[in-house]
């Protein structure tokens, strides 16, 4: 899969896991004479149904797996039909490697602020990136005004050839090849809200109190830095949502973000403001400071599936599904799988249960009418805002994932952090019986 936007990364799968082309069950592997007849008949048998049908040696199956090919064909005569608002190409999560089109020449560097004990390492790092590796090094202006790096001295030589921005207000997004961030899962998530479309890859350093999204450790940083610089590493795609907030004009309601404020084109009613996020864990919908329930409606594809009532609901992605999701009840996730998860917040009904709905659906969340309060929604704990009569939420999956850096690979990398992080299914192990206890 190719990047979207003007970075000079790309997503390649790896060739070593390539299939054969497709046989049936009978050949089993045999000689080669009896394997190109198995083939010989099922081409002329999609010839036959499918005039525009491919030579099925031509094409390899997919590696996906969680679909069919789109090339798949059904017995004798059906097929998919081509959909083309399909935004994504799900693969084996093992395939997924970052190779780069042009050797990368800048980098984002983000750091956790007011964090005393970041300053050495983002130090380090930067002395690293400028002076060993040439690197053209991105940082916050906000960053740079902390006084204990403004007042270092010895380090003013290095700031020098920093390239800084703010928050927004610069777009940086066709000039960093790619991110390092040193903090929590709380700084990756800022560093995906600064990428509204496509996002560079991202190393992140467990450098916080959390670290389920952050595999790497600090202490080797710069042979691990270097590895990611050749393009010698495996990749996640955490998909995004994409999230649109309508709000009435008129009366001041809540607190509204203007810099976010995006105006569309005819693209909502008159007297509407539309506002546009990327979020890359979940969207929060909640009662705020009122003692009354939230009473909201949930929209799926435009048709009233439930009436929410309660403290609230989380809209949230597949990597979202381990942080507020599963304090609230439910099922972890892992990011390679399409998704999207709707869960409760203590709702006031025992059979209202966390449900999983297929990745690209539309959701729309509105205050019901008979709703006695307004609700506030929040965005990766972030744009608060008031949300009343006549303001829409909606969400779907966002075109631009963040293609985040594994430490070893997708699959392992998860379950490390879960079993480091949230200590899954960590108990003490029964003891065995001895050869007396089992006569008893």
């Amino acid at each position: 899969m190719e990047n979207s936007g003007g970075s000079n990364w790309t997503l390649k799968s790896d060739p070593s896991t390539e299939l054969l082309p497709y046989c049936c069950p009978s050949c089993d592997g045999g000689e080669e004479p009896f394997r190109g007849k198995v083939l010989q008949t099922r081409t002329k048998a999609r010839s036959m149904s499918t005039p525009t049908a491919h030579n099925s040696a031509k094409f390899r199956r997919t590696q996906s797996l969680h679909g069919p090919s789109p090339v798949t064909t059904f017995g004798p005569k059906a097929c998919m039909m081509k959909n083309p608002k399909a935004v994504m190409h799900i693969q084996d999560p093992a395939s997924q490697r970052l190779t780069w089109n042009k050797p990368p020449k800048s980098v984002l560097v983000i750091k956790k602020i007011r964090d005393a004990s970041l300053l050495q390492p983002f130090k380090e790092l930067c002395v690293f990136l400028t002076q060993q590796k040439n690197m053209i090094v991105y940082v916050e202006r906000k960053v740079l005004e902390d006084p204990a790096i403004a007042n270092d001295e010895s380090f003013v030589s290095v700031k020098k050839n920093f390239c800084t921005f703010r928050e927004d207000y610069d777009d940086i997004s066709k000039r960093v090849d790619f991110i390092i961030c040193l903090g929590g899962d709380g700084t990756l998530l800022y560093a995906s809200s600064l990428f509204q479309e496509s996002v560079p890859p991202v190393m992140a350093f467990h450098l916080g109190s959390l670290g389920f999204l952050t595999p790497f450790n600090f202490d080797t940083y710069q042979s691990q830095v270097t590895q990611i610089i050749e393009g010698n590493a495996a990749i996640i795609l955490r998909s995004r949502l994409k999230v649109k907030v309508v709000k009435e004009c008129g009366e001041k309601k809540g607190t509204m973000d203007e810099k976010s404020l995006i105006i569309s084109n005819g693209d909502t009613e008159p007297n509407h403001k539309s506002m546009q996020y990327q979020v890359l864990n979940e969207v929060v919908l909640d009662r705020g400071p009122s003692s009354y329930l939230s009473n909201v409606d949930l929209f799926l594809d435009g048709h009233l599936i439930t009436t929410v009532q309660g403290d609230g609901v989380i809209v949230s992605t597949p990597t979202g599904s381990t942080a507020y999701a599963v304090a609230a009840g439910a099922s972890m996730i892992h990011p390679n799988v399409p998704a999207i998860m709707i869960t409760p917040i203590c709702p006031h009904s025992l059979s209202f249960r966390p449900i999983v709905v297929p990745a690209g659906v539309e959701l729309k969340i509105m205050l019901s009418r008979d709703a006695r309060n307004t609700a506030w929604v929040s965005l990766d704990g972030r744009k608060r805002q008031e949300i009343a009569h006549g303001d829409s939420i909606t969400i779907t999956t966002s075109c631009f994932p963040v293609p985040s850096i594994c430490f070893r690979d997708p699959v392992n990398d998860w379950f490390e952090s879960l079993a480091q992080c949230l200590h899954w299914n960590v108990r003490k192990k029964q003891s065995h019986l001895s050869s007396e206890e089992e006569e008893f």
